[in-house]
């Protein structure tokens, strides 16, 4: 008889890979966050693709109008490609955090989820959403039923993307795949990028990898661990999905890119990674913001999102919009 399937990875036992390649998940939500209902905005789900049962929650002021053109922002959340939704409590209360500081309709796709679904499929996951808005767009004003009533007040032209961890790995692909101007969505444009804390990687190690291996929490060994749970079977850390500039990514001089801002705390192990990255596409001569919140770890916007630091953060982003905006 053979031997029976044994646990070949483990994340906070909530999600087991055995090694016959069947996966477990805990329904457990895993971030016990009070979740904040503020009458101050509205939110509501909608499905957005059939196809993977895949929904999006919106958000807007309670105070807006239909007669207000409302700027876009997508929200990509973290989770290493393996875990998260529109649901959770901390997402959600970013959520409603930016949709009061920024006076702006924030739309948050859910993803398909790895080990189950492996990338690219959450980078694919994260243009259908874009489209979906696109569809959205050139219905609008032709009296279909299937339009949303929400985005009647809203700005096609003024759309922003913001990605939180992994989240902000999906915004970068989004941002190289889209291109500047983003031609592809037609009457939706994309005006820029913030990757809060994108989740990068490589195999040749930085320096604050090897001289601080642990966070609070996050350690490297965690990061490679959902590295290995969400690359396609047989890749590496040098795979493009998961290494901007590795030795068989694209060769990113080429190609137009929309302005970026690149945010990450100075506590990071990704930190080195992540200001080579924005350092690499300014020399490239890429429109591209870096800024470092001395002290701070991974998760520290999203877990705190109404905190001092954070609204430094925020104070940081709105800038970058109004910039960019026009």
């Amino acid at each position: 008889m053979g031997s029976l399937p044994h646990v070949v990875e483990d994340c906070f036992g909530l999600l087991k890979l055995y090694s016959d390649g069947s996966i477990s998940r805990n329904p457990e939500v895993p971030c016990p966050t009070p979740l904040l209902d503020d009458d101050s905005v509205l939110y509501k789900d909608l499905l957005f693709d059939a196809n993977w049962n895949l929904h999006l929650r919106l958000y807007k002021p309670s105070s807006s109008t239909s007669l207000e053109k409302l700027p876009i922002l997508f929200y990509f959340h973290g989770g290493g490609f393996c875990f998260g939704s529109r649901t959770f409590p901390h997402f959600h209360n970013l959520c409603v955090r930016l949709t009061k500081a920024f006076n702006m309709l924030v739309v948050a796709p859910d993803h398909r989820l790895a080990p189950e679904h492996r990338l690219p499929a959450a980078s694919d996951d994260a243009c259908l959403a874009l489209k979906w808005l696109q569809g959205q767009a050139a219905m609008h004003g032709k009296n279909v039923e299937d339009v949303d009533t929400w985005l009647t007040g809203v700005d096609f032209d003024r759309v922003f993307v913001l990605g939180d961890s992994s989240g902000g790995n999906l915004a970068h692909h989004l941002a190289v795949k889209l291109k500047a101007g983003s031609m592809e969505l037609a009457t939706v444009r994309v005006r820029g990028y913030v990757l809060v804390a994108p989740f990068f990687g490589g195999s040749v190690r930085t320096k604050s990898e090897l001289e601080q291996p642990c966070e609070a929490f996050w350690n490297l060994e965690m990061y490679d661990r959902f590295w290995r749970l969400s690359i396609p079977v047989g890749s590496t850390l040098d795979d493009p999905l998961v290494n901007p500039f590795g030795p068989c990514s694209q060769n990113l001089a080429e190609v137009p890119l929309d302005p970026i801002l690149v945010v990450v705390g100075g506590g990071e192990i990704l930190r080195d990674r992540l200001e080579d990255y924005a350092t690499r596409l300014k020399q490239l001569g890429k429109k591209v913001e870096f800024v470092e919140v001395e002290g701070q770890q991974h998760g520290f916007f999203t877990d705190h999102p109404f905190s001092d630091v954070a609204e430094k953060v925020i104070q940081r982003i709105r800038d970058f919009i109004l910039d960019n905006s026009n």
